[in-house]
């Protein structure tokens, strides 16, 4: 057997510039996990990365090495009642303000015949995190065993958890040290971070939503693209059949951002309170077009118009809804959520609207600065330990081209005390721009602006 090079000739041979074999990259991922790379190494490694960017093979290499790093997942030939019985599919997002689809979307995709392990994060940045809005949930449970996981899966269809120990703790380690060395924006290291974690979970088909405008990870519609392109074609050539999505993000996706505000609007949509596109509007459209991408791919529907008979049918019935109760009963919550959600998901001791300076219509908003305001009072951390406040937030947030006056908001805002109110109405008005025009003449951005499909090669 040849002997392993040394780590520190791997990290020059990329600072060079040079192309790294499979090989290689796995002994560097290899080194991260067991400690062997120090701290210094990886961070070298990753600058390396950054500054010199890593090929398409390489970057298919660093992702299936940060997928192999722990366990993978298996669903099937465990033994009776084990065995999953129906395809494995998940949904990953890059991130925005008031994006609450994984809510909605993995019970929705269960009701079809879908199971959905669900490995999810926290907010980051200004962005909000799925686990933070369930963790709004009394007594909902991010980390059960594994055996509680696999169980719910192939009971309720759905878990939606918090990535464990076994799953890719390579990208554990490298993302904390690319958090403190300036090397986050970095493609390759992105798609492997984001894929390592999802493909450990043993899919049988991925949708990814990659979001572009204001509130978007990326900072323009030419790099969210080519993040949705790499994501698709990495994941497919590592064997997992993949669809992105490139959804707008100029404005809220829900008219809401926050984390028991964002569940109370999960509940409204599942529950059928909110199913027209006056009153589902965009995250309603968003939500079903990554689920007829999933069930097309996990061969649950045979075409597009099938699928969305198939989910609007598990709608109406009540079969989506009925498989989020299952899930929070199952992680520890409440089991009569949907029943009585004002009884359980907590309210903010001040709710107070923010009106503009003048009437007019919303004709443009920083979407980040909206999502800030809600970390601002409360909602998001500032730093890594810092704890939520799950009540507070903002609704009734207008819309692009929406009229406002002295009767109808900018938004709620629910802050846990005045002083923190009048902050984000401070927040809330430099960041929505309002002026004189019809609503006619604001440009509204298409939602869903490009499908990128890839097949396993």
């Amino acid at each position: 057997m040849p002997a392993r090079a040394l780590p520190q000739e791997l990290i020059r041979a990329k600072r060079d510039g040079e192309v790294l074999s499979p090989e290689a990259i796995g002994e560097l991922v290899g080194g991260i996990v067991d400690g062997s790379l120090s701290d210094a190494q990886v961070g070298a490694l990753a600058m390396a990365i950054y500054l010199n960017g890593m090929s398409a093979s390489e970057t298919v290499a660093l992702t299936e090495a940060v997928r192999d790093s722990g366990e993978v997942l298996a669903w099937r030939g465990l033994g009776p009642g084990l065995d999953l019985p129906g395809p494995v599919l998940d949904k990953h997002s890059t991130g925005g303000v008031g994006d609450l689809v994984s809510l909605v979307l993995g019970p929705w995709v269960a009701a079809c015949g879908g199971c959905v392990p669900m490995v999810s994060g926290r907010g980051l940045g200004h962005t909000g995190g799925t686990l933070d809005k369930l963790e709004a949930i009394p007594g909902y449970g991010i980390a059960p065993s594994r055996e509680r996981f696999r169980k719910l899966v192939c009971e309720a269809g759905v878990a939606i958890v918090g990535q464990t120990a076994e799953l890719a703790p390579a990208d554990r380690r490298l993302y904390a040290i690319r958090d403190v060395t300036a090397t986050v924006e970095s493609l390759p290291l992105i798609v492997s971070s984001i894929l390592g974690k999802k493909l450990a979970c043993g899919l049988d088909a991925l949708v990814m939503d990659v979001k572009t405008g204001s509130g978007a990870f990326m900072p323009t519609l030419e790099r969210s693209r080519e993040l949705a392109e790499t994501i698709a074609e990495v994941a497919s050539r590592a064997g997992t059949p993949t669809t992105a999505l490139l959804t707008d993000m100029s404005q809220p996706l829900a008219p809401c951002a926050g984390n028991a505000v964002e569940v109370r609007e999960a509940i409204a949509l599942l529950t059928c309170q909110k199913t027209d596109e006056r009153t589902g509007g965009r995250l309603l459209e968003v939500t079903r077009e990554l689920a007829v991408e999933l069930l097309l791919a996990g061969k649950l529907a045979h075409d597009r118009k099938a699928a969305l008979a198939l989910l609007d049918e598990r709608l109406a019935t009540g079969a989506a809804a009925e498989r989020f109760a299952r899930m929070v009963a199952g992680l520890g919550g409440p089991a009569d959520l949907l029943e009585r959600p004002e009884r359980y998901l907590p309210r903010a001791a001040v709710l107070r609207p923010v009106f503009a300076r003048r009437s007019g219509c919303v004709t443009r908003m920083d979407t980040r600065a909206l999502g800030l305001a809600v970390v601002a009072l409360g909602g998001g951390r500032r730093a890594p330990n810092e704890a939520i406040d799950p009540a507070v937030g903002l609704t009734g947030i207008a819309a692009l081209g929406e009229a406002v006056d002295g009767e109808r908001p900018l938004a709620w805002v629910h802050a846990a005390s005045e002083v923190d109110a009048e902050l984000a109405a401070s927040q809330l008005r430099a960041a929505i721009e309002v002026n004189d025009v019809a609503a006619a003449d604001v440009p509204r951005p298409t939602l869903i602006q490009d499908v990128i499909r890839r097949e396993v090669p």
